[in-house]
Protein backbone atom coordinates (compact mmCIF):
# COMPACT_ATOMS: atom_id res chain seq x y z
CA UNK A 1 0.00 0.00 0.00
CA UNK A 2 1.32 3.12 -0.53
CA UNK A 3 0.95 4.99 1.98
CA UNK A 4 2.21 8.74 0.65
CA UNK A 5 -0.38 8.72 -2.21
CA UNK A 6 -3.37 7.55 0.90
CA UNK A 7 -1.91 11.04 2.62
CA UNK A 8 -1.88 12.95 -0.19
CA UNK A 9 -6.12 11.99 -1.08
CA UNK A 10 -6.55 12.66 2.29
CA UNK A 11 -4.90 16.17 2.02
CA UNK A 12 -6.65 17.20 -1.45
CA UNK A 13 -10.10 15.50 0.26
CA UNK A 14 -9.77 17.68 3.66
CA UNK A 15 -7.84 20.76 2.70
CA UNK A 16 -8.58 21.94 -0.80
CA UNK A 17 -11.77 20.23 -1.48
CA UNK A 18 -13.93 22.87 0.11
CA UNK A 19 -12.00 25.47 -0.36
CA UNK A 20 -15.05 27.38 -2.51
CA UNK A 21 -17.72 25.43 -1.03
CA UNK A 22 -19.15 27.31 1.67
CA UNK A 23 -19.09 31.28 2.04
CA UNK A 24 -16.41 33.56 4.16
CA UNK A 25 -17.17 32.74 7.78
CA UNK A 26 -17.13 36.17 9.91
CA UNK A 27 -15.36 37.68 12.28
CA UNK A 28 -11.60 36.22 11.12
CA UNK A 29 -12.00 35.16 7.53
CA UNK A 30 -14.02 37.99 6.63
CA UNK A 31 -11.95 40.77 8.37
CA UNK A 32 -8.39 38.87 6.93
CA UNK A 33 -10.08 38.80 3.64
CA UNK A 34 -11.69 42.23 3.47
CA UNK A 35 -8.17 43.68 4.62
CA UNK A 36 -6.77 42.34 1.35
CA UNK A 37 -9.25 43.53 -0.56
CA UNK A 38 -8.92 46.91 0.22
CA UNK A 39 -5.30 46.40 0.28
CA UNK A 40 -5.67 45.37 -3.76
CA UNK A 41 -8.19 48.36 -4.31
CA UNK A 42 -5.51 50.93 -2.87
CA UNK A 43 -2.12 49.35 -4.00
CA UNK A 44 -1.07 50.09 -0.53
CA UNK A 45 0.90 46.92 0.34
CA UNK A 46 2.39 48.09 3.32
CA UNK A 47 -0.16 49.28 6.11
CA UNK A 48 -3.08 47.15 6.07
CA UNK A 49 -6.83 48.63 6.98
CA UNK A 50 -10.31 47.07 7.44
CA UNK A 51 -13.54 49.15 6.25
CA UNK A 52 -11.44 51.92 5.99
CA UNK A 53 -9.48 51.76 9.47
CA UNK A 54 -6.01 50.78 10.00
CA UNK A 55 -6.09 46.77 11.27
CA UNK A 56 -2.58 46.15 12.83
CA UNK A 57 -4.16 42.73 14.81
CA UNK A 58 -1.40 40.57 12.61
CA UNK A 59 1.89 41.31 10.34
CA UNK A 60 1.82 41.46 6.45
CA UNK A 61 3.00 38.48 5.13
CA UNK A 62 -0.59 36.56 5.18
CA UNK A 63 -2.11 39.46 3.21
CA UNK A 64 0.54 39.53 0.84
CA UNK A 65 -0.04 35.56 -0.23
CA UNK A 66 -3.46 36.23 0.05
CA UNK A 67 -3.05 39.56 -2.51
CA UNK A 68 -1.27 37.05 -4.70
CA UNK A 69 -3.55 34.15 -4.73
CA UNK A 70 -6.34 37.09 -5.71
CA UNK A 71 -4.29 38.80 -8.30
CA UNK A 72 -4.42 34.74 -9.81
CA UNK A 73 -7.65 33.47 -9.23
CA UNK A 74 -9.94 36.32 -8.91
CA UNK A 75 -11.73 37.74 -5.58
CA UNK A 76 -13.43 34.39 -4.44
CA UNK A 77 -13.27 32.10 -1.35
CA UNK A 78 -10.81 29.75 -3.17
CA UNK A 79 -8.21 32.53 -3.66
CA UNK A 80 -8.32 34.04 -0.07
CA UNK A 81 -8.35 30.35 1.51
CA UNK A 82 -5.87 28.81 -0.54
CA UNK A 83 -2.28 30.28 1.15
CA UNK A 84 -3.32 28.63 4.30
CA UNK A 85 -4.73 25.06 2.50
CA UNK A 86 -0.96 24.85 0.88
CA UNK A 87 0.65 26.21 4.07
CA UNK A 88 -1.55 23.05 6.12
CA UNK A 89 -0.33 21.04 2.89
CA UNK A 90 3.50 21.42 3.57
CA UNK A 91 3.30 21.42 7.34
CA UNK A 92 2.16 18.06 6.64
CA UNK A 93 4.95 17.05 4.55
CA UNK A 94 7.48 18.56 7.27
CA UNK A 95 5.88 16.04 10.02
CA UNK A 96 5.95 13.76 7.31
CA UNK A 97 9.92 13.83 6.93
CA UNK A 98 10.79 14.36 10.33
CA UNK A 99 8.96 11.55 11.82
CA UNK A 100 10.24 9.38 9.03
CA UNK A 101 14.15 10.34 9.48
CA UNK A 102 13.73 9.89 13.55
CA UNK A 103 11.33 6.99 13.50
CA UNK A 104 10.44 5.06 10.27
CA UNK A 105 7.60 4.86 7.69
CA UNK A 106 4.87 4.08 9.84
CA UNK A 107 5.19 6.52 12.61
CA UNK A 108 5.32 8.97 10.26
CA UNK A 109 1.82 7.88 8.07
CA UNK A 110 0.14 7.91 11.39
CA UNK A 111 1.78 11.13 12.53
CA UNK A 112 0.68 13.13 9.59
CA UNK A 113 -2.48 11.22 8.71
CA UNK A 114 -3.60 12.45 12.43
CA UNK A 115 -2.34 15.98 11.29
CA UNK A 116 -4.49 15.83 8.27
CA UNK A 117 -7.53 14.37 9.80
CA UNK A 118 -8.06 16.29 12.89
CA UNK A 119 -11.01 18.45 13.75
CA UNK A 120 -9.25 21.68 14.62
CA UNK A 121 -6.41 21.42 11.89
CA UNK A 122 -9.39 20.62 9.61
CA UNK A 123 -11.09 24.11 10.48
CA UNK A 124 -7.63 26.17 10.35
CA UNK A 125 -6.19 24.23 7.07
CA UNK A 126 -8.40 25.88 4.77
CA UNK A 127 -9.54 29.39 6.37
CA UNK A 128 -8.16 32.48 5.31
CA UNK A 129 -6.65 33.73 8.48
CA UNK A 130 -2.79 33.57 9.63
CA UNK A 131 -2.77 30.32 11.89
CA UNK A 132 -2.30 27.45 9.00
CA UNK A 133 1.09 29.60 8.00
CA UNK A 134 2.22 30.15 11.66
CA UNK A 135 2.14 26.91 12.60
CA UNK A 136 3.72 25.85 9.54
CA UNK A 137 6.78 28.13 10.48
CA UNK A 138 7.02 27.17 14.17
CA UNK A 139 7.05 23.47 13.19
CA UNK A 140 10.01 24.45 10.65
CA UNK A 141 11.54 25.87 13.18
CA UNK A 142 11.75 23.71 16.01
CA UNK A 143 12.34 21.07 13.42
CA UNK A 144 15.46 22.57 12.16
CA UNK A 145 16.67 23.60 15.60
CA UNK A 146 16.60 19.62 16.47
CA UNK A 147 18.37 19.07 13.87
CA UNK A 148 20.80 21.34 14.15
CA UNK A 149 21.20 20.33 18.11
CA UNK A 150 21.41 16.92 16.98
CA UNK A 151 23.48 17.13 14.07
CA UNK A 152 25.51 20.20 14.58
CA UNK A 153 25.04 21.24 10.97
CA UNK A 154 25.08 25.15 10.72
CA UNK A 155 22.65 25.00 8.13
CA UNK A 156 19.96 24.03 9.93
CA UNK A 157 20.15 26.20 12.40
CA UNK A 158 19.98 28.64 9.29
CA UNK A 159 16.96 27.28 8.62
CA UNK A 160 15.59 27.59 11.85
CA UNK A 161 16.27 31.34 11.83
CA UNK A 162 14.96 31.98 8.44
CA UNK A 163 11.57 29.78 9.75
CA UNK A 164 11.06 31.93 12.83
CA UNK A 165 11.64 35.06 10.80
CA UNK A 166 8.76 34.16 8.41
CA UNK A 167 6.82 33.68 11.16
CA UNK A 168 7.37 36.60 12.79
CA UNK A 169 6.58 38.13 9.63
CA UNK A 170 2.69 35.94 10.14
CA UNK A 171 1.71 36.63 13.31
CA UNK A 172 4.25 38.91 15.58
CA UNK A 173 6.17 37.45 19.03
CA UNK A 174 4.62 34.31 19.59
CA UNK A 175 6.44 33.09 16.21
CA UNK A 176 9.57 33.60 18.69
CA UNK A 177 8.37 33.16 21.51
CA UNK A 178 7.73 28.98 21.24
CA UNK A 179 10.62 27.80 19.92
CA UNK A 180 12.97 30.14 21.61
CA UNK A 181 11.32 28.97 25.05
CA UNK A 182 11.14 25.29 23.98
CA UNK A 183 15.03 25.41 23.56
CA UNK A 184 15.44 27.16 26.27
CA UNK A 185 13.66 25.06 28.81
CA UNK A 186 15.37 22.04 26.86
CA UNK A 187 18.80 23.29 27.77
CA UNK A 188 17.59 24.47 31.38
CA UNK A 189 16.92 20.45 32.07
CA UNK A 190 20.29 19.84 30.39
CA UNK A 191 22.10 22.23 32.95
CA UNK A 192 23.49 23.49 29.52
CA UNK A 193 22.73 27.14 29.13
CA UNK A 194 25.74 27.89 27.85
CA UNK A 195 25.06 25.82 24.59
CA UNK A 196 21.32 27.71 24.68
CA UNK A 197 22.67 31.17 24.12
CA UNK A 198 25.65 30.15 21.56
CA UNK A 199 23.00 28.78 19.73
CA UNK A 200 20.40 31.81 19.85
CA UNK A 201 23.18 33.98 19.56
CA UNK A 202 24.75 33.22 16.21
CA UNK A 203 25.57 36.02 14.49
CA UNK A 204 24.40 34.69 10.94
CA UNK A 205 21.16 33.43 11.94
CA UNK A 206 20.26 36.97 14.22
CA UNK A 207 21.59 38.33 10.70
CA UNK A 208 19.25 36.64 8.66
CA UNK A 209 16.24 37.21 10.97
CA UNK A 210 16.98 40.67 10.88
CA UNK A 211 17.09 40.59 6.82
CA UNK A 212 13.82 38.76 6.50
CA UNK A 213 11.81 40.58 9.46
CA UNK A 214 12.93 43.79 9.62
CA UNK A 215 12.50 45.25 6.83
CA UNK A 216 8.51 45.33 7.09
CA UNK A 217 8.31 46.10 10.50
CA UNK A 218 10.92 49.35 10.42
CA UNK A 219 8.80 50.63 7.44
CA UNK A 220 5.33 50.13 8.85
CA UNK A 221 6.69 52.15 12.20
CA UNK A 222 8.03 54.78 9.65
CA UNK A 223 4.58 55.13 7.96
CA UNK A 224 2.77 54.74 11.33
CA UNK A 225 4.98 55.17 14.37
CA UNK A 226 3.30 55.13 17.78
CA UNK A 227 0.01 54.24 15.95
CA UNK A 228 1.79 50.87 15.32
CA UNK A 229 3.52 50.35 18.16
CA UNK A 230 0.11 50.56 20.23
CA UNK A 231 -1.92 49.05 18.22
CA UNK A 232 0.24 45.77 17.24
CA UNK A 233 2.78 44.98 19.93
CA UNK A 234 0.47 46.64 23.12
CA UNK A 235 -2.74 45.99 22.36
CA UNK A 236 -2.89 42.76 20.23
CA UNK A 237 0.17 40.96 21.99
CA UNK A 238 0.48 42.33 25.64
CA UNK A 239 -2.86 42.82 26.34
CA UNK A 240 -4.36 39.65 24.86
CA UNK A 241 -1.66 38.29 27.65
CA UNK A 242 -2.70 40.24 30.47
CA UNK A 243 -6.47 40.51 29.62
CA UNK A 244 -9.61 38.74 28.26
CA UNK A 245 -9.19 40.47 24.90
CA UNK A 246 -12.65 40.81 23.26
CA UNK A 247 -14.08 39.28 26.39
CA UNK A 248 -12.94 35.78 25.22
CA UNK A 249 -11.71 34.22 28.39
CA UNK A 250 -11.87 30.87 30.17
CA UNK A 251 -10.74 29.22 33.05
CA UNK A 252 -7.43 27.50 33.43
CA UNK A 253 -8.50 24.26 31.78
CA UNK A 254 -9.79 26.09 29.15
CA UNK A 255 -7.61 24.14 26.68
CA UNK A 256 -8.31 20.19 28.04
CA UNK A 257 -11.83 20.31 26.01
CA UNK A 258 -9.92 22.31 23.38
CA UNK A 259 -7.48 19.31 22.71
CA UNK A 260 -9.93 16.15 23.31
CA UNK A 261 -12.41 17.87 20.67
CA UNK A 262 -9.53 19.32 18.54
CA UNK A 263 -7.69 15.95 18.20
CA UNK A 264 -10.75 14.42 16.81
CA UNK A 265 -11.03 11.55 15.33
CA UNK A 266 -7.70 10.63 17.03
CA UNK A 267 -8.92 11.64 20.75
CA UNK A 268 -8.31 7.91 21.88
CA UNK A 269 -4.80 7.77 20.17
CA UNK A 270 -3.80 10.94 22.10
CA UNK A 271 -5.23 9.45 25.56
CA UNK A 272 -3.18 6.36 24.74
CA UNK A 273 0.24 8.08 23.60
CA UNK A 274 -0.09 10.39 27.06
CA UNK A 275 -0.79 7.12 28.65
CA UNK A 276 2.59 5.86 27.58
CA UNK A 277 4.89 9.10 27.51
CA UNK A 278 6.90 8.05 30.20
CA UNK A 279 8.11 4.94 27.87
CA UNK A 280 8.75 7.70 25.38
CA UNK A 281 10.90 10.12 27.92
CA UNK A 282 13.96 7.64 27.31
CA UNK A 283 14.59 9.69 24.04
CA UNK A 284 15.87 13.05 24.64
CA UNK A 285 14.07 14.40 20.96
CA UNK A 286 11.09 12.88 23.05
CA UNK A 287 11.60 15.08 25.95
CA UNK A 288 12.12 18.28 23.76
CA UNK A 289 8.89 17.75 22.08
CA UNK A 290 7.19 17.36 25.01
CA UNK A 291 8.63 20.05 26.61
CA UNK A 292 7.15 22.12 23.16
CA UNK A 293 3.48 21.16 23.76
CA UNK A 294 3.47 21.58 27.36
CA UNK A 295 5.17 25.40 26.91
CA UNK A 296 2.50 25.97 24.59
CA UNK A 297 -0.12 24.49 26.76
CA UNK A 298 0.48 26.21 29.85
CA UNK A 299 1.48 29.23 28.83
CA UNK A 300 -1.94 30.06 26.81
CA UNK A 301 -3.77 28.27 29.94
CA UNK A 302 -2.09 31.25 31.95
CA UNK A 303 -3.06 33.83 29.18
CA UNK A 304 -5.77 36.02 29.52
CA UNK A 305 -7.15 36.04 26.09
CA UNK A 306 -8.58 32.51 25.65
CA UNK A 307 -8.72 31.05 21.98
CA UNK A 308 -9.29 27.52 20.61
CA UNK A 309 -6.72 28.00 18.31
CA UNK A 310 -3.52 29.12 20.52
CA UNK A 311 -3.37 26.06 21.57
CA UNK A 312 -2.58 24.57 18.20
CA UNK A 313 0.90 26.06 18.63
CA UNK A 314 1.88 23.04 20.45
CA UNK A 315 0.04 20.49 18.48
CA UNK A 316 3.02 19.05 15.95
CA UNK A 317 4.48 16.80 18.79
CA UNK A 318 1.15 15.40 19.93
CA UNK A 319 1.11 14.45 15.94
CA UNK A 320 4.48 12.47 16.63
CA UNK A 321 2.93 11.23 19.77
CA UNK A 322 0.27 9.70 18.53
CA UNK A 323 1.77 8.51 15.22
CA UNK A 324 4.42 6.22 17.66
CA UNK A 325 1.13 5.03 19.74
CA UNK A 326 -0.23 4.05 16.71
CA UNK A 327 2.29 2.41 14.96
CA UNK A 328 2.62 0.14 18.39
CA UNK A 329 -0.51 -0.81 18.49
CA UNK A 330 -1.63 -4.64 17.01
CA UNK A 331 -5.56 -2.89 17.04
CA UNK A 332 -6.26 -0.11 15.77
CA UNK A 333 -9.94 0.39 15.19
CA UNK A 334 -11.28 -0.42 18.42
CA UNK A 335 -14.58 0.64 20.06
CA UNK A 336 -12.34 2.82 22.07
CA UNK A 337 -11.14 4.75 18.94
CA UNK A 338 -14.41 5.18 17.21
CA UNK A 339 -16.76 6.14 20.28
CA UNK A 340 -15.12 9.93 20.60
CA UNK A 341 -16.42 10.19 16.90
CA UNK A 342 -20.02 8.22 17.63
CA UNK A 343 -20.54 10.83 20.44
CA UNK A 344 -19.82 13.57 18.03
CA UNK A 345 -22.50 12.25 15.56
CA UNK A 346 -25.01 11.38 17.94
CA UNK A 347 -24.73 14.89 19.05
CA UNK A 348 -25.24 16.55 15.74
CA UNK A 349 -27.64 13.97 15.24
CA UNK A 350 -29.79 15.42 18.04
CA UNK A 351 -28.77 18.92 16.90
CA UNK A 352 -32.46 20.19 16.43
CA UNK A 353 -33.71 18.81 19.12
CA UNK A 354 -30.97 20.41 21.19
CA UNK A 355 -31.95 23.93 19.70
CA UNK A 356 -35.73 23.44 22.12
CA UNK A 357 -33.70 23.47 25.14
CA UNK A 358 -31.24 26.60 23.91
CA UNK A 359 -33.32 29.96 24.85
CA UNK A 360 -32.79 32.29 21.78
CA UNK A 361 -31.28 36.03 22.45
CA UNK A 362 -34.06 37.79 20.50
CA UNK A 363 -35.72 37.33 16.95
CA UNK A 364 -32.88 37.39 14.90
CA UNK A 365 -31.73 34.26 16.98
CA UNK A 366 -35.24 32.83 16.76
CA UNK A 367 -34.86 33.17 13.07
CA UNK A 368 -31.38 31.42 12.78
CA UNK A 369 -32.45 28.38 15.47
CA UNK A 370 -35.95 27.79 13.50
CA UNK A 371 -33.64 27.47 9.66
CA UNK A 372 -31.19 25.66 11.25
CA UNK A 373 -33.73 23.25 12.74
CA UNK A 374 -34.79 22.57 9.11
CA UNK A 375 -31.39 22.69 7.39
CA UNK A 376 -29.93 19.85 9.99
CA UNK A 377 -33.62 18.52 9.74
CA UNK A 378 -34.06 14.85 8.07
CA UNK A 379 -31.79 14.91 5.11
CA UNK A 380 -29.23 15.67 7.88
CA UNK A 381 -30.13 12.57 10.02
CA UNK A 382 -30.19 10.33 7.58
CA UNK A 383 -26.75 11.12 6.87
CA UNK A 384 -25.58 11.33 9.37
CA UNK A 385 -27.28 7.76 10.94
CA UNK A 386 -25.32 6.01 7.81
CA UNK A 387 -22.16 7.92 8.92
CA UNK A 388 -23.06 6.35 12.34
CA UNK A 389 -23.52 3.04 11.22
CA UNK A 390 -20.39 2.99 8.78
CA UNK A 391 -18.55 3.58 11.53
CA UNK A 392 -19.88 0.61 13.40
CA UNK A 393 -19.43 -1.87 10.43
CA UNK A 394 -15.53 -0.64 10.62
CA UNK A 395 -15.18 -2.28 13.87
CA UNK A 396 -16.02 -5.51 12.14
CA UNK A 397 -14.78 -5.84 8.57
CA UNK A 398 -12.10 -7.67 8.29
CA UNK A 399 -9.85 -4.95 6.40
CA UNK A 400 -6.39 -3.63 6.63
CA UNK A 401 -5.87 -1.63 9.36
CA UNK A 402 -4.22 1.49 7.92
CA UNK A 403 -6.84 1.25 5.25
CA UNK A 404 -9.72 1.94 8.26
CA UNK A 405 -7.89 4.31 9.57
CA UNK A 406 -7.64 6.25 6.48
CA UNK A 407 -11.52 5.36 5.50
CA UNK A 408 -12.44 6.75 8.96
CA UNK A 409 -10.46 10.03 8.08
CA UNK A 410 -11.83 10.62 4.81
CA UNK A 411 -15.17 10.30 6.18
CA UNK A 412 -14.75 11.81 9.09
CA UNK A 413 -13.25 15.03 7.29
CA UNK A 414 -15.72 14.82 4.56
CA UNK A 415 -18.66 14.67 6.69
CA UNK A 416 -17.14 18.01 8.84
CA UNK A 417 -16.46 19.83 6.03
CA UNK A 418 -18.69 19.06 3.25
CA UNK A 419 -22.03 18.63 5.64
CA UNK A 420 -21.84 20.33 8.95
CA UNK A 421 -19.92 23.38 7.62
CA UNK A 422 -21.63 23.85 4.77
CA UNK A 423 -25.33 23.64 6.84
CA UNK A 424 -23.80 25.59 9.20
CA UNK A 425 -22.71 28.16 6.72
CA UNK A 426 -26.06 27.80 5.25
CA UNK A 427 -27.92 29.33 8.30
CA UNK A 428 -25.76 32.01 9.29
CA UNK A 429 -23.23 32.74 6.26
CA UNK A 430 -25.03 32.30 3.09
CA UNK A 431 -27.71 35.06 3.74
CA UNK A 432 -24.73 37.85 4.43
CA UNK A 433 -23.00 36.40 1.00
CA UNK A 434 -26.58 37.08 -0.70
CA UNK A 435 -27.44 40.48 0.55
CA UNK A 436 -24.01 41.24 -0.41
CA UNK A 437 -24.34 40.39 -3.69
CA UNK A 438 -27.90 41.94 -4.21
CA UNK A 439 -25.88 45.43 -3.28
CA UNK A 440 -22.81 44.94 -5.34
CA UNK A 441 -25.28 44.23 -8.23
CA UNK A 442 -27.67 47.37 -7.44
CA UNK A 443 -24.61 49.39 -6.39
CA UNK A 444 -25.70 50.00 -3.41
CA UNK A 445 -23.71 51.64 0.00
CA UNK A 446 -24.47 49.50 2.98
CA UNK A 447 -24.54 50.71 6.46
CA UNK A 448 -23.74 47.69 8.70
CA UNK A 449 -26.30 48.31 11.43
CA UNK A 450 -24.73 47.15 15.02
CA UNK A 451 -22.98 44.24 13.81
CA UNK A 452 -19.96 43.51 12.44
CA UNK A 453 -19.66 41.42 8.95
CA UNK A 454 -17.05 42.10 7.12
CA UNK A 455 -17.41 39.43 4.98
CA UNK A 456 -20.68 41.80 3.67
CA UNK A 457 -17.62 43.96 2.56
CA UNK A 458 -15.72 41.12 0.60
CA UNK A 459 -18.47 40.04 -1.49
CA UNK A 460 -20.37 43.49 -1.76
CA UNK A 461 -16.38 45.23 -3.06
CA UNK A 462 -17.64 48.61 -1.00
CA UNK A 463 -16.92 50.19 2.41
CA UNK A 464 -19.49 50.30 4.88
CA UNK A 465 -20.50 53.92 5.38
CA UNK A 466 -19.46 54.39 9.61
CA UNK A 467 -22.60 57.38 10.14
CA UNK A 468 -25.77 56.92 11.38
CA UNK A 469 -28.67 56.51 9.12
CA UNK A 470 -30.91 58.58 7.68
CA UNK A 471 -33.87 58.39 5.30
CA UNK A 472 -32.87 56.67 1.79
CA UNK A 473 -29.73 54.63 3.49
CA UNK A 474 -29.74 51.08 3.02
CA UNK A 475 -29.08 48.82 5.95
CA UNK A 476 -27.90 45.37 6.80
CA UNK A 477 -29.42 44.59 9.86
CA UNK A 478 -30.47 41.76 12.45
CA UNK A 479 -34.34 41.51 12.79
CA UNK A 480 -34.57 42.18 16.36
CA UNK A 481 -33.40 46.11 15.45
CA UNK A 482 -36.17 46.38 12.92
CA UNK A 483 -38.60 47.87 14.97
CA UNK A 484 -36.05 50.74 15.94
CA UNK A 485 -37.37 51.99 12.44
CA UNK A 486 -41.06 53.02 11.48
CA UNK A 487 -40.55 53.07 7.98
CA UNK A 488 -38.49 51.22 5.51
CA UNK A 489 -38.92 48.76 2.55
CA UNK A 490 -36.84 45.28 2.54
CA UNK A 491 -34.63 44.42 -0.46
CA UNK A 492 -33.78 41.29 0.79
CA UNK A 493 -34.07 39.34 3.63
CA UNK A 494 -33.22 35.75 5.15
CA UNK A 495 -32.53 33.77 8.35
CA UNK A 496 -33.45 37.10 10.45
CA UNK A 497 -31.16 39.18 8.54
CA UNK A 498 -32.44 42.00 6.51
CA UNK A 499 -31.33 44.57 3.55
CA UNK A 500 -33.69 47.43 4.10
CA UNK A 501 -33.77 50.95 2.76
CA UNK A 502 -35.03 54.08 5.14
CA UNK A 503 -38.58 55.71 4.10
CA UNK A 504 -39.89 58.89 5.19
Amino acid sequence: MNLKLLLIVVALLNFFLPLSFVPLFDLDEGAFSEATREMLASGNYLTTYLNGDLRFDKPILIYWLQALSVKIFGLNEFALRLPSALAASLWAVAIWYFTKRYFNEKVAFYATLSMLASLQINLIAKAAIADALLNLFIALSLFALWIYLESARLRWLYIAFTAIALGFLTKGPVAILVPLATTFLYFLIKQDLKSFFKTIFNPVGIGIFLIIAMPWYILEYLDQGEKFINGFFLKHNLERFNTAFENHKGSFFYYLPVVLIGFLPFTTPLLKAFYRIKSFLAEPLMRFLLLWFLFVFLFFSFSGTKLPHYVIYGYTPLFLFIGLAMAKSKIHVTWSFLIPSLLLFTLLLFFPLILNYIPAKNSYYEALFAAAKEIFGLKFQIVTSLLILIFILLRYLRFNQEFKVVIIAILFGLYINMIVIRNYALVVQQPIKEAALYAKKHNLHVILYRFTKPSFLVYAEKLSPKREPKVGDYLLIQKHNLAKFKKYSVQYSKNGLYLIRIEK
